[in-house]
């Protein structure tokens, strides 16, 4: 099987591996199609998988980086999602072609931090893995907790006994075998100055956020799987005019549509992915105008700065916009 159509940034890779890391998560071990190297990446960092609805799903890659052949991602099935998971679980096998975007990273791993804390929550351990794997390589300080259902459930559970050489670095928190951990107290054991990366549900890291919030101090960054509040985006907004600097046009953004969908309808190329502000794909320069942010990527501090903004569904909070697009 063959799917989807590759275009000028996008390409083909072939599955040469799939397994079962979990009762509910799938392995994809893919190269690429034509035998080349593949594009170079960090941990972090995920692709955009183009699934036959035309529509893509993002994946984080937690194979090795310094492989040049070959990329891992894995897939939790998701029987009430969009359908992309399915889809992989059932009709993606050893030998399938794969159209793929990226690889991009929006969460990226800070070098000399004083120590490093990584918290999956779930198939988040895909990044957090990477991550593990790339400090233990490096010599860091690090520590990694992670949180699941049940040991049946979590993925990679050999790959981190194998990295936990002391016995001390990775703690596996499974809800069936232990009671819920405060994750304020949970944070309360780095050392100040400490670099948390997680990646998991809404639950975790909104937890997560709280606990930093109410005085851990810590520096946490976070990847989220889908929109941090999604009542933002269905919040229609008012009407504004968005100037596009490249292509010369000035558009009207009406209540309900995104600067995307009026540049597309313009005939205004310009990338995406995600639609709802989690993928970073479609992150374009402001160059005038103070934008009204509604991703779940961008930092407290970065929306501030009023640099960028993610056009598939952020607006704008004064009647001009101008973008370089």
């Amino acid at each position: 099987m063959t799917e989807g159509t590759a275009t000028a940034s996008s390409y083909r890779v072939r599955v040469v591996s799939r397994r079962m890391v979990s009762a509910t998560v799938a392995e994809f071990v893919v190269e690429s199609a034509s035998g080349e190297s593949l594009p170079s990446w960090d941990p972090g960092a995920h692709i955009d998988v183009h699934i036959p609805d035309g529509s893509e799903r993002q994946y984080s890659l937690c194979g090795n980086p310094t492989e040049p052949r070959t990329y891992r991602f894995a897939v939790l099935r998701e029987p009430d999602g969009r359908g992309g998971s399915e889809w992989l679980h059932d009709r993606v096998h050893r030998g399938d072609e794969l159209v793929v975007n990226g690889p991009r990273n929006n969460f990226g791993l800070a070098e000399s931090a004083p120590a490093y804390h990584l918290v999956a929550g779930g198939v988040g351990i895909t990044p957090i893995l990477a991550m593990a794997s790339h400090l233990q390589s490096a010599g860091a300080g690090w520590r990694l907790t992670y949180l699941g259902r049940s040991r049946k459930t979590m993925a990679y559970l050999d790959e981190l006994a194998t990295l936990d050489e002391t016995g001390d670095r990775v703690e596996i928190l499974a809800s069936d075998e232990t009671e819920r951990r405060d994750l304020a107290e949970l944070l309360g054991h780095d050392a100040p100055g400490t670099y948390v990366y997680a990646c998991g549900p809404e639950s975790l890291l909104e937890g997560l956020e709280s606990a930093v919030a109410d005085g851990a101090r810590v520096s946490l960054h976070v990847e989220r799987f889908a929109p941090r509040d999604r009542n933002a985006l269905d919040e229609a907004g008012a009407p504004f005019e968005v100037e596009l600097t490249v292509s010369g046009l000035r558009l009207t953004v009406p209540s309900g549509e995104s600067i995307l969908d009026v540049a597309e309808k313009a005939g205004v190329p310009a990338p995406y992915s995600c639609r709802e502000g989690t993928c970073g794909t479609c992150e374009t320069r402001i160059v005038d105008g103070i934008a009204d942010h509604r991703d779940s990527i961008l930092t407290t501090e970065e929306r501030d700065a009023n640099d960028y903004l993610m056009i598939c569904v952020s607006r704008s909070n004064t009647p001009r916009l101008v973008i370089e697009l």
